[in-house]
């Protein structure tokens, strides 16, 4: 039987290439995400994919979703909860309802999902639950306080589940990519809701997605707990850890666009 592998945001950046990295006749690729377009795309450079548009911050749609991914498959091996929205803009001026917004995408959705999947993940011999985090959920970092909030959230929520899962057939990971060259700068949000627009230097010069992806597939083929993927920018995460005064000097130094 073919494992099922469930990837939201998966209409581009680190989404598809985790896609492509699965690509295999062994392997059906249920493409999630907002735009159905991108979906589509995608699913033509597959041999084995399922499209089905989802926006994770509508709990009704996830239900509907869990209950066709049940009906045509009948169980889940890989969920990979990559769908997210970055930000840039001062905590002082962001709106709440912009706030929300992040955590709703960032956090309850990728919770929301998880949990109405679980059902599904327990039929698999053998099943991952791959939480998209990010350095900026192991500190916090300028222009980034909601977006690093829902990140740090991600890792109290699925440290507790790996811990009731411990004695089941689930496996789960988080993930905490820095700087990958994608467009999650050029898509983040500004204070007002709007699109940054802007590609972010820093993300201009990080690692290439597809390296990014061949880690993840990596740590989990490993079972790892956590991993740590980027260039120079994760030894943040253990300046943070182990020499915070350090930590906390350089971060007030760096320009955070």
């Amino acid at each position: 039987m073919n494992r099922v592998i469930w990837i939201t945001g998966a209409g581009s950046g680190i989404g598809k290439a985790l896609a492509l990295k699965y690509n295999s006749k062994q392997n059906v690729i249920i493409l999630s995400g907002r735009k159905e377009e991108q979906l589509n795309a995608v699913a033509k450079t597959l041999k084995n994919s399922y499209v089905l548009p989802l926006d994770v911050t509508n709990e009704s749609a996830i239900i509907e979703a869990v209950k066709q991914v049940e009906a045509k498959f009948d169980k889940i091996d890989m969920l990979i909860n990559n769908a997210g929205v970055s930000q840039r803009s001062k905590a002082s001026e962001v709106s709440n309802d912009v706030g929300r917004k992040l955590m709703e995408v960032n956090f309850f959705g990728s919770v929301h999902l998880t949990k109405a999947a679980l059902p599904l993940l327990l039929k698999s011999e053998k099943a991952s639950i791959v939480a998209m985090s990010s350095a900026a959920g192991k500190f916090g970092f300028p222009l980034r306080s909601y977006y690093s909030a829902s990140k740090h959230a991600l890792h109290g929520f699925y440290e507790a589940l790996s811990f009731e899962l411990k004695d089941t057939n689930i496996h789960v990971l988080m993930v905490c990519p820095g700087r990958i060259k994608t467009e999650i700068s050029f898509n983040a949000l500004t204070a007002s809701g709007e699109a940054h627009n802007k590609m972010d230097q820093g993300q201009l010069n990080g690692i290439p997605v597809e390296k990014c992806a061949r880690q993840i597939v990596n740590a989990i083929s490993k079972e790892k707990a956590e991993v740590y993927i980027g260039g120079k920018e994760v030894i943040m995460i253990y300046l943070k850890r182990y020499i915070p005064s350090l930590f906390r000097y350089i971060v007030k130094k760096v320009n955070p666009k």
